[in-house]
C-alpha cells in the first residue's frame, strides 16, 4: 500500500482513508477496513489526504468549543465569516424582511446561505419553508449538535460532485455511528452581566449491538433565554441622538402638514425628553434600541437514531432518522400608524387634544399652547365625513410572533460489493414545516381607524353608516371613540384591543430523493489504480408558504394589507430533478494525481446544466503537497424565487450609488430608504453560475508541524434578486414603469403620489408620459406644493420582479499553522488560522459599475484566530484569541443630520469617513476527564470587551461580525455509562 504522508496526521486519523490496492495481499487487508468517503469526492478508498482544502471540526473540537448549537460551533470559522451571509437569531424579526424567527444559516465566503450546500452524511436537507427574503436556506438550528460526530467544510465550488447550491462549497455534518456505550451531557451557560441570558442543554447518546447491528440513539433539549438591547449598557442608549424616528410610541406627534407653522409638534405627554430635529422642531422621538432583541428566546428538542447492520451476501444496511422541534419568539419595533390608504400622517378627530389643559378650538384651528393646528375634513372607514388633524405615531407594543418549526429526516441505504467495486443506493425524505402566529403588536387598519371615528362595535366589527346613523349588524353596541393621545386609560385601551389581529403563516418544504452510487477501480496504471465513482440521483422538491388572508395584499383591496406593518409571502412551487455524475482519480505519475468530475443536472422548470471540476495534486516530497482545482457551479433559482405569487415586503434603494436616484428621490442626499413593495416571482429566472479556482499547498516539515496556504476565488454571476435602485434609475427614461397612483394589476413599476401627476414639465408632459423630463417635473412639483424634501413623492406598493441582476467576485487566502510539542507530562499545541479577503467586488445596486467591498461595512479584510492548548491523558487547557480587522463605517448611507452629529462628535476623519476599530476577544477552556465522566468549562470574551462602535448600523454595532453578549461562560458535565 502507498505510504501515507505525515501531513495533517490528526486529520488523517479522524478521516481514515484506505489507500489504493497495490497487490492481492493488500486487497485482502483493505477489505477489513471501512472505505471512507470524504467530503469533496465520491470515490471511496483513495488516499485524498491533503489534496483539497478541507476543514474538519472533530468530535474533540466540538467538545472543547463550548458551543451549545451548530451556529455557535461554526461562527468563528474563517470560511463562514466576512460579509453578511451567515446569520443567527440575532437577525430574526417579526416582519417579512427579517430572517425567520428562531432560525440560523451558514454562508461560506460571504456569498449567501443559498450558495452554501448543507449535507448530512453526504445527502441533502430540506430547506426552511420560510425563506430569508426570497432565498431558501437550510436552518442549521434544526440539526441537533448531539448527533454530530464531526463537521467537514469544503469552501470551494462543488456542483460537479453534489449538484445545485454548492457555489461557495459544502458543509457536511457527519452523524455518529457504531457508537458503543452511553453518555449523558448536562450544560449551562450565561453571561456575567446582571441580566438572565441563560442557555441550558441536556443530551443523551447511547449505542449498543441490537438485532445483529449497531443502534445509536440520541435525545437533545436546548433552552436559551432572550437578550435585549436594554440588557447591555453598550446598546441601552442610541449610538446617535440624531438616529431618531418621527413616529413615537406612547403619545403621538402632530404631523407637520397639520401645523400652521409647517413644523412637527411634540405632544406634551411625551415619555422621554424632546429631540430637536434638523428643522429646529421639538418632537417626541423613538429609537429602535428601545425594543431591539439581540438574541431571541429559543427552545429545541430532538430525538433520533442511526442503525447499521451487515446482512447476508455482503450487504450493508444503514438507516438514520431524526426529528427536531423548535420554538422561538421574534420581535420587531412597534408598527407605524399610517392613514387608511397607507400614506403617512394618520387622521384623528378634532377633540382628541381636549384632554390637555388650555386647548381651545374654533372653526379653523385648534390652539395648542403657542401652536395652531389646522382642522380639515377626512373620511372614516364607514364613510363618514369628519373633521380633525393628522398625527405621527407607532403602536406601543413591539410586533411579536411565535414560531414553531419541525424537521424530520429519514435516510435508508443498502450497500454492497461487486468485485473491487462498491455500490450504494438510498432513499431520502427530508421535511421542514413551520408555523407562525402574531401574538402582539399587530392591528387591523380598518378597525383601528374605525375606533378613532367611533365606528367600532363591541364585537370588533365595523358599524354601518347610512348617512345619518351608525349601526352594528350583529346588534352589538358601539365601543366608543378611541383617542391615541390618551394613555394608560383602561377604557381607551379596551377599545384599541378590539382592533388587534392575529395573522398566521404556515409553510412546508419537502425533499424526496433516490440515488445510486458506484465506486471502484477501472484499471491499473504504472503508478497505481485508476479509481472512479459514478451515479444517478432523482429528487423532487416541494415548498408552500401560506399566510392568513389578513396578512396578504389583494387586488380587490387595492393591495392594502388588512393589518399595519406586517408583510407576507404567498408562494407554492415544486420541481423534479434528475442528475448523472462521474468522477475519476488518475495517478499520472508517482507523485502527480488527477481528480476530475462532471455532473449533469436537469430540472423540469428551467432546464439542464453541466458542471465540471478538475483537480491536480503534486507531491514533490512526502512532506509537501501542491494542489489546485478549477470548477464551475450553479444555484438553481430557489422554489420561493420561482414560485412566489405575491410578496408584501419592503425594498431598499440606495441613494449613495446612483446620482439620478439621489437627485430625483433623495433630496440629493445619499441615505437608503425602504418603501413598501409588492414582489413577484419569475418563472423565467436563469440559474446563478459560478467559476471557482483554488490553489494551495500543505507542508509538514516535521510530524508535529503542518502549514497550509490556499488561494481561492469565485466569479459568481446572474445573481437573483430585486433591484429597487435600478428600477428608480430606469424611471428617468422609461415611462412604461411610471404610474400615477397604484400600479395596475399585471404590470410592474413605480407608483407616484397623484399630486405629482398634477404638474408637468416645460413641454407640458406628465410624469407617466413618454419623454417627460423628471427633473423639470420635480421643479414644478416643488414650486407648486413646497414639500419638506425636494424629491418626487412616491406612493406605495411599487411592483418589482425578481431578476438575474447581479454579479460578485471574491478572492482570498486561507493560512493555517498547526504545531505540537511533546513533553513528559502532555502535549502543547499551537494553532493559527487566518483568512485574508484580497477582494470582494460586486456590482452597485442599479448599476453595472463594480464596487470594492473589502474593508467596507461588514466586510473586514482579515479574520483570524490563534489558540494555545495543553493536553495530557486527563486535562485539557486552551486559550484562543479571535480577531476581526478594522473596516470602514457605513457613513455614506447616513442622513445629513447623522453626518452633522458625527462631525460635532469629532468621529469623522479628514476625508469625511470613519473606521470601525478592530476587535479581539479571548476564549478560555479547561476540561478534565475522569474515569467515567468529563467536565468542561469555557469563557467567551474573557476580558468582557464591548464590540466596536458602528454608526452605520441602527444597533450601534455590527451584529454579524461582532456581538454584544459580553463575557459569558458555559459549564458542561458528561457522564459515561
Amino acid at each position: 500500500m502507498r505510504k501515507i504522508s505525515i501531513l495533517a496526521t490528526a486529520i488523517a486519523t479522524a478521516l481514515v482513508s484506505s489507500p489504493l490496492i497495490a497487490n492481492e495481499q493488500a486487497a485482502t487487508e483493505e477489505a477489513k477496513l471501512e472505505r471512507i468517503e470524504v467530503t469533496g469526492s465520491r470515490i471511496r478508498g483513495v488516499d485524498l489526504e491533503g489534496t483539497q482544502p478541507l476543514v474538519v471540526i472533530s468530535s474533540e473540537d466540538i467538545r472543547n468549543s463550548g458551543a451549545s448549537d451548530i451556529y455557535e460551533l461554526l461562527r468563528d470559522l474563517g470560511q463562514v465569516r466576512g460579509g453578511s451571509g451567515t446569520f443567527s437569531t440575532s437577525e430574526s424579526g417579526a416582519t417579512s424582511t427579517s430572517t425567520p424567527g428562531g432560525q440560523a444559516a451558514a454562508s461560506l465566503r460571504g456569498l449567501g446561505p443559498a450558495s452554501t450546500l448543507t449535507l448530512i452524511n453526504g445527502r441533502r436537507v430540506a430547506a426552511s419553508s420560510f425563506a430569508a427574503g426570497t432565498q431558501n436556506f437550510v436552518d442549521i438550528n434544526s440539526i441537533p449538535l448531539a448527533a454530530i460526530e464531526r463537521v467537514e467544510v469544503l469552501a470551494t465550488g462543488a456542483s460537479a460532485i453534489y449538484g445545485a447550491d454548492a457555489v461557495a462549497g459544502v458543509i457536511n455534518y457527519i452523524l455518529k455511528s457504531d457508537y458503543e456505550g452511553a453518555e449523558l451531557n448536562l450544560s449551562y451557560g450565561n453571561s456575567t452581566a446582571s441580566s438572565n441570558d441563560g442557555r441550558a442543554n441536556i443530551n443523551f447518546v447511547m449505542g449498543r449491538q441490537v438485532a445483529g447491528g449497531n443502534l445509536t440513539v440520541f435525545a437533545d433539549y436546548f433552552d436559551r433565554k432572550m437578550l435585549t438591547a436594554q440588557d447591555r449598557s453598550f446598546t441601552r442608549e442610541p449610538a446617535l441622538v440624531s438616529n431618531y424616528s418621527y413616529l413615537p410610541k406612547g403619545t403621538p406627534n402632530i404631523y407637520f402638514n397639520s401645523a400652521r407653522s409647517g413644523d412637527e409638534i411634540g405632544s406634551p405627554d411625551c415619555k422621554t425628553d424632546f429631540v430637536t430635529t434638523e428643522f429646529g422642531e421639538e418632537i417626541c422621538a423613538y429609537y429602535s434600541n428601545e425594543d431591539d432583541v439581540l438574541v431571541s428566546p429559543f427552545k429545541s428538542a430532538a430525538v433520533g437514531f442511526m442503525f447499521n447492520r451487515d446482512l447476508a451476501n455482503g450487504l450493508r444496511w444503514n438507516t438514520d432518522l431524526f426529528y427536531t422541534r423548535t420554538k422561538s419568539t421574534a420581535f420587531s419595533s412597534p408598527a407605524p400608524i399610517d392613514q387608511l390608504d397607507d400614506s403617512e400622517g394618520a387622521w384623528v378627530q378634532e377633540d382628541a387634544l381636549d384632554i390637555f389643559p388650555g386647548v381651545t378650538r374654533d372653526s379653523n384651528f385648534i390652539y395648542f399652547g403657542n401652536d395652531e393646528i389646522w382642522i380639515d375634513p377626512f373620511f372614516s372607514p364607514a364613510g363618514q365625513r369628519l373633521w380633525g388633524f393628522q398625527f405621527d405615531a407607532r403602536f406601543n407594543d413591539p410586533r411579536t410572533i411565535e414560531v414553531e418549526s419541525e424537521a424530520i429526516r429519514f435516510v435508508s441505504s443498502l450497500a454492497g460489493d461487486i468485485g473491487h467495486w462498491e455500490w450504494e443506493s438510498a432513499i431520502l425524505l427530508s421535511r421542514s414545516k413551520s408555523s407562525q402566529e402574531a401574538v402582539a403588536g399587530i392591528y387591523n387598519r380598518y378597525k383601528y381607524h374605525a375606533a378613532i371615528a367611533g365606528e367600532l362595535c363591541q364585537d370588533g366589527s365595523i358599524a354601518n353608516y347610512d348617512g345619518f346613523d351608525l349601526t352594528c349588524a350583529s346588534g352589538a353596541g358601539l365601543a366608543g371613540v378611541y383617542n391615541p393621545f390618551l394613555q394608560n386609560d383602561p377604557t381607551n385601551e379596551a377599545i384599541l384591543a378590539l382592533a388587534h389581529e392575529v395573522p398566521t403563516r404556515d409553510g412546508r418544504s419537502t425533499v424526496y430523493g433516490w440515488d445510486a452510487r458506484f465506486s471502484g477501480e477501472l484499471f491499473e496504471m504504472p503508478h497505481g489504480f485508476v479509481g472512479a465513482a459514478l451515479g444517478l440521483e432523482l429528487r423532487r422538491e416541494e415548498i408552500t408558504d401560506t399566510p392568513s388572508l389578513n396578512a396578504r395584499a389583494r387586488p380587490e383591496n387595492d393591495y392594502l394589507v388588512d393589518v399595519f406593518g406586517f408583510g407576507s409571502s404567498l408562494s407554492a412551487a415544486s420541481r423534479n430533478q434528475a442528475a448523472a455524475f462521474a468522477e475519476i482519480y488518475v495517478p499520472l505519475a508517482e507523485r502527480v494525481e488527477l481528480l476530475a468530475a462532471g455532473r449533469y443536472d436537469h430540472y423540469n422548470d428551467f432546464g439542464g446544466t453541466f458542471n465540471p471540476k478538475v483537480g491536480l495534486t503534486w507531491r514533490p516530497v512526502d512532506e509537501l503537497i501542491l494542489r489546485g482545482s478549477w470548477a464551475t457551479s450553479f444555484r438553481a433559482p430557489s422554489l420561493t424565487q420561482a414560485g412566489v405569487q405575491l410578496r408584501t415586503t419592503t425594498a431598499t434603494y440606495d441613494c449613495s450609488v446612483n446620482q439620478t436616484v439621489s437627485d430625483l428621490y433623495c433630496d440629493g442626499q445619499s441615505f437608503t430608504s425602504s418603501p413598501n413593495v409588492l414582489e413577484l416571482g419569475n418563472p423565467d429566472l436563469q440559474a446563478e453560475t459560478s467559476e471557482s479556482i483554488s490553489l494551495g499547498l500543505a507542508w509538514s516539515p516535521t510530524r508535529d508541524t503542518t502549514i497550509t496556504v490556499d488561494y481561492w476565488q469565485f466569479d459568481h454571476k446572474r445573481l437573483v434578486d430585486t433591484d429597487m435602485t435600478a428600477m428608480l434609475a430606469r424611471t428617468a427614461t422609461d415611462a412604461s414603469i411610471r404610474h400615477c397612483g397604484l400600479v395596475p394589476q399585471g404590470q410592474i413599476g413605480i407608483a407616484y403620489n397623484p399630486d405629482v401627476c398634477a404638474v408637468t414639465d416645460t413641454a407640458g408632459l406628465r410624469i407617466d408620459q413618454q419623454g417627460a423630463n423628471l427633473s423639470e417635473i420635480l421643479e414644478a412639483y416643488d414650486a407648486a406644493f413646497n414639500p419638506r424634501f425636494a424629491e418626487l413623492p412616491l406612493l406605495r406598493d411599487h411592483v418589482i420582479q425578481l431578476e438575474n441582476v447581479g454579479q460578485q467576485e471574491v478572492k482570498g487566502l486561507d493560512i493555517s499553522f498547526k504545531h505540537t510539542l511533546d513533553f513528559a507530562g502532555g502535549r502543547l499545541g499551537l494553532d493559527i488560522d487566518w483568512t485574508n479577503y484580497l477582494s470582494f467586488k460586486r456590482n452597485k445596486a442599479g448599476s453595472d459599475e463594480i464596487e470594492s467591498l473589502v474593508g467596507t461595512y461588514r466586510y473586514p479584510r482579515n479574520i483570524g484566530s490563534a489558540r494555545i492548548s495543553w493536553r495530557n491523558d486527563d486535562l485539557f487547557l486552551g486559550l484562543t484569541a479571535l480577531y476581526t480587522s478594522s473596516y470602514e463605517d457605513d457613513i455614506s448611507r447616513l442622513r445629513r443630520r447623522n453626518i452633522w452629529e458625527l462631525e460635532d462628535l469629532g468621529e469623522l476623519n479628514e476625508d469625511g469617513g470613519r473606521n470601525v476599530a478592530s476587535w479581539t476577544t479571548l476564549r478560555a477552556n479547561i476540561g478534565y476527564d475522569f474515569d467515567n465522566a468529563a467536565i468542561n468549562f469555557s469563557i467567551d470574551n474573557l476580558l468582557d470587551r464591548d464590540p466596536p462602535r458602528v454608526f452605520g448600523s441602527a444597533r450601534g454595532f455590527d451584529s454579524i461580525n461582532h456581538n454584544a453578549m459580553g463575557r459569558s461562560y458555559r459549564l458542561s458535565f458528561t457522564y459515561f455509562f
